[in-house]
């Protein structure tokens, strides 16, 4: 989703979102078919980004999505992978999420789920969707905030490294 301006709430957006990331889509047709009963084009551009990530493996750059994309069309520009995927998000296709310190990693919206990533050694790992229930029905609550954990990753040590830690 886009960052909303100062004072701007998104919430039409991400509730027109909801209508292609709800159902469940995991193939190329299946999206295109979402985004056009929604109203979006879906342009050769768009499908080959799509593609990309259907295809892909799980957590890819912007600059990966870009080699796969020019892999098959090499004559497309870098600026039109980066406004798909604007747009692809923008539309709840997409979700972009921070993995620690590296540049943000795209991934489908109906694969959306959240990270622990290990400070010490880099290791990420996926969390499992109810790891974060607790916190997301507190944050609700107790504030009336509804929170989209996949966004952001949750920093600390894996299992391995805090041995190693306790150990020193």
């Amino acid at each position: 989703m886009q960052q909303p301006l100062a004072g701007i709430c998104l919430c039409e957006a991400e509730s027109k979102a909801a209508v292609y990331s709800s159902g469940m889509a995991n193939t190329v047709d299946e999206l295109v078919a979402q985004l056009r009963e929604g109203g979006a084009r879906v342009t050769t551009a768009r499908r080959l980004v799509l593609t990309a990530l259907v295809q892909g493996a799980r957590h890819l750059t912007a600059e990966e999505l870009l080699g796969i994309v020019r892999a098959m069309a090499p004559d497309v520009h870098a600026s039109t992978v980066y406004r798909n995927l604007e747009e692809l998000e923008r539309l709840g296709v997409v979700v972009h999420t921070h993995l620690g310190h590296g540049p943000a990693t795209y991934h489908l919206a109906t694969e959306a789920h959240g990270h622990l990533v290990c400070e010490r050694c880099g290791a990420t790992l996926e969390a499992p969707p109810d790891l974060f229930d607790a916190m997301a029905r507190g944050a609700k609550n107790r504030l009336g905030f509804v929170l989209r954990p996949y966004h952001f990753a949750v920093l600390g040590l894996c299992s391995a490294c805090a041995e190693v830690s306790a150990e020193a």
